[in-house]
């Protein structure tokens, strides 16, 4: 996989370069995204696909990168470590470049809600990206947690990005008998047994797994395409009803607004200003 730097208003494109015969382009999009098992897939009209963007994804947000191609040659992005932090300091170190061009956000102008049995997701006005998350697992060594944050300049990367995917051993059972996540192991991921933390070197943060909720939650609501100017609030929500949110926005005119930012606004946006002193304690900041 590479991610290539593009020109303004091109926005974040992926571009499956094994495929021949049919549009390899997919746009990483809210519309076009169709429901997978515990990932965020895109696909495009000719029914080419790219699964998992969700860190990726992150990244780029978390870094302030609105343009990009990313050429992949197979379905899926690579899950590396489980986090964001090795795309991050990928693109930290080799230099991100300002454009010429004015920067659109969504401005969150109403509430909007959306509701599956105990999971929650909903916007709510704010001058800045505010993410606020809540989980709730039987496993102690997950329990009940909570964080929020304002997402201005490097905060994504200090605060969530190196945060890994967490699963419980039973799960990981149970996919690799139906021949899924096969090259899942402990190494990219969190895996929990009741009290237990079983991956090596354990927990990154006290709180890793509300924290990687936070990151899967900011590069599924990058598929906006551009940044939200408003507080995210999720309970038990996953990558399913994050877009289910971003769908009802949309489909509200009165709720939201494409706007110019200013240059204070876009002082609070995430990425503003970061560099490579934003990486030092990531786990993986090479």
């Amino acid at each position: 996989m590479t991610v290539k730097p593009a020109s303004a208003e091109y926005g974040i494109w992926f571009q499956r370069c094994d495929i021949a015969g049919r549009d390899a382009m997919i746009p990483a999009r809210w519309d076009a995204v169709i429901a997978a098992p515990l990932c965020t897939r895109l696909v495009n009209a000719a029914d080419v696909s790219v699964s998992t963007v969700e860190h990726l994804m992150a990244a780029l947000a978390g870094c302030g990168i609105h343009n990009a191609l990313i050429e992949i040659d197979g379905p899926e992005v690579p899950i590396l470590d489980g986090s964001a932090a090795p795309f991050v300091a990928a693109f930290v170190n080799r230099g991100l470049r300002q454009l010429c061009a004015p920067i659109r956000a969504v401005r969150v102008l109403e509430t909007v809600e959306v509701r599956e049995g105990q999971a929650v997701a909903r916007f709510d006005p704010s001058d800045s990206f505010e993410i606020d998350f809540g989980i709730e697992f039987a496993d102690a060594a997950i329990g009940r947690q909570s964080k929020s944050l304002n997402m201005a300049n490097g905060a994504f990367i200090r605060e969530l990005c190196d945060s890994r995917t967490f699963c419980r051993q039973a799960d990981v059972e149970a996919m690799h008998a139906n021949g899924q996540a096969l090259g899942g192991t402990l190494e990219n991921a969190v895996v929990v047994d009741g009290e237990q933390v079983l991956s090596p070197g354990g927990l990154r943060h006290e709180d890793e797994a509300v924290r990687h909720k936070m990151l899967d939650a900011m590069g599924d609501l990058a598929l906006a395409t551009c940044p939200i100017l408003g507080r995210y609030t999720g309970f038990r929500a996953g990558h399913a009803m994050t877009n289910k949110l971003l769908r009802a926005l949309f489909a509200q005119p009165t709720a939201y607004r494409l706007v110019m930012v200013d240059a204070k606004t876009a002082a609070r946006l995430p990425g503003t200003g970061i560099g490579r002193a934003d990486l030092a304690g990531l786990s993986q900041a090479a």
